[in-house]
């Protein structure tokens, strides 16, 4: 049932959930899965603290959104952090650390008994991990919820996207990103942050399309199979300011974005794919990128097309080690609130 005992002017409170909402797993319809997992960055971490940091920040937002009013009545909640997980992330984050140092001094894992061993810890571990996500959201799509995802790294939704192929059928990725994220296991991870999007063609067919938005970062291994796969369509950011700057709108390009996507679409957005000012802290921030109106509109234009969003994830958002000095967690809660709304309206419009 809808939120009706609740005033949305005032103070956000502590006790409440998300958003300072007075709600439960019982009474809302989104569940947003909080999942502190950074086992296989490679540059810097942080982004475990990802969900707990939103939520801190989530309770100063405004919840008047002219574009979706009153869509958050529907009810969004995120349970508490797997204190498992939290641990389990831990213990593998430290061994990645070794395996990473070992690989930039020039080692090779295969030649380290030792290092080899943490290797197949880490790989199991991940995988433990994406059918635990996928389980959640199954026993979650089961009771009639939608689901979606706050990261971590960018590798945690695979789960949540096998979960979403088994219920909704076929459907498309939207993906914001600096990175292709099409890396074959890589530094040794199966199931690295950098391969999440080889991993979803490979595991998922009924994901259909691959619509990249702002890639800016990526290798030739990369390049060729973008080049190659019929179904990945990638929008470099350079390409997107090359036509900006001769003269074609945001407008005109979102419309052709949006033309290559099905009628269901799953959106991933890694936060990087911003202008790293107001990502500045996450894993592996890129120059160029997006403001955050840009990809709003963007996401805003998809429900307007009259396509369906089946569920979606924010990752990668870090306030990194100097927590007081960071706006990434407030933008972070910003945007996943207008995501939540945008998801509701596209659902309760379908």
């Amino acid at each position: 049932m809808p939120i009706t005992d609740f005033d949305p002017n005032s103070i956000g409170l502590a006790e409440n959930n998300i958003f300072g909402l007075p709600t439960s797993e019982e009474n809302a319809k989104l569940i947003l899965l909080p999942i502190p997992w950074e086992v296989t960055v490679s540059y810097r971490n942080g982004t475990a603290r990802g969900p707990e940091k939103i939520v801190e920040a989530s309770y100063q937002i405004d919840l008047c959104d002219a574009d979706a009013p009153n869509f958050w009545r529907q009810g969004y909640f995120m349970p508490e952090l797997d204190k498992y997980l939290v641990k389990k992330n831990d213990f593998l984050r430290h061994c990645a650390e070794l395996i990473i140092s070992n690989l930039s001094e020039g080692g090779a894992t295969c030649e380290n008994i030792q290092l080899q061993k943490k290797l197949e810890e880490i790989n199991k571990g991940c995988a433990e991990l994406k059918d635990w996500v996928y389980k959640q959201a199954m026993d979650l799509y089961a009771k009639g919820k939608y689901v979606a995802l706050v990261g971590g790294d960018h590798s945690t939704p695979l789960g949540l996207m096998k979960a979403a192929a088994d219920t909704y059928g076929e459907f498309g990725i939207l993906q914001i990103d600096a990175h292709a994220d099409l890396r074959k296991a890589y530094e040794g991870f199966t199931y690295s942050h950098a391969s999440i999007m080889y991993n979803v063609l490979q595991e998922i067919p009924n994901m259909t399309k691959l619509v990249q938005v702002g890639v800016r970062d990526f290798c030739d291994e990369e390049y060729d199979m973008i080049n190659s796969n019929d179904r990945i369509k990638t929008y470099f950011d350079h390409d997107i300011k090359e036509r900006q700057y001769e003269g074609e709108t945001w407008k005109f390009i979102c419309d052709e974005i949006i033309s290559h996507l099905p009628q269901q679409v799953y959106i991933s957005f890694d936060i990087d794919g911003l202008d790293p000012k107001l990502c500045k802290n996450t894993g592996t921030p890129v120059q160029g990128g997006f403001e955050a109106e840009q990809i709003q509109y963007l996401f805003r234009k998809v429900v307007e097309s009259g396509r369906r969003i089946i569920a979606f994830d924010l990752n990668e958002v870090s306030c990194g080690e100097d927590t007081q000095d960071s706006i990434d967690a407030s933008i972070g809660a910003r945007i996943l609130y207008r995501m939540c709304n945008l998801f509701m309206k596209s659902n309760i419009h379908a």
